[in-house]
């Protein structure tokens, strides 16, 4: 039972991590394809502090951190971004809508927060950049410095 796991974990974290990363491309793209102007506009409605600033940061880091999900690589960087990113999002917007996300609330919000964080953390299973990245530096016998 426990082999059959150990050997579908990888492909589980590939999965989730792709499909995790193309819902922020996606997300990002969308801010910038209906123009970065409606998503300072939308920031500013919200409160969110110098929305001029936080509208292409957002959307950057939707694209490049979806980016990077995908690929399976700075998993723990973009994963804590991306998590931090959607605790703005409950924060700013989500938050006073209570939990239900049929009525704006953060239920959607905080899952993706959780799954960035669990799949920043996982290693990225299958494929993942960083993975084949670590397993390259220990046949090379590199070693880090702390």
């Amino acid at each position: 039972m426990f082999g059959v796991i150990d050997r579908v974990r990888p492909i589980a974290f590939l999965v989730g991590r792709v499909v995790i990363g193309v819902i922020f491309l996606v997300h990002g793209w969308m801010k910038f394809s209906s123009g970065l102007s409606g998503t300072t506009a939308f920031f500013e409605s919200v409160g969110i502090p110098l929305a001029g600033l936080a509208a292409p940061a957002v959307a950057v880091l939707e694209v490049v951190g979806g980016i990077a999900l995908i690929v399976g690589a700075a998993l723990p960087l973009f994963g804590t971004l991306l998590a931090l990113n959607m605790l703005g999002a409950i924060l700013f917007v989500h938050g006073s809508a209570g939990f239900a996300a049929d009525k704006g609330g953060y239920e959607y919000v905080l899952a993706l927060a959780a799954a960035s964080l669990m799949i920043g953390f996982s290693g990225g299973g299958a494929l993942a950049v960083d993975s084949l990245w670590q397993h390259r530096r220990g046949r090379t016998g590199a070693t880090t410095s702390v």
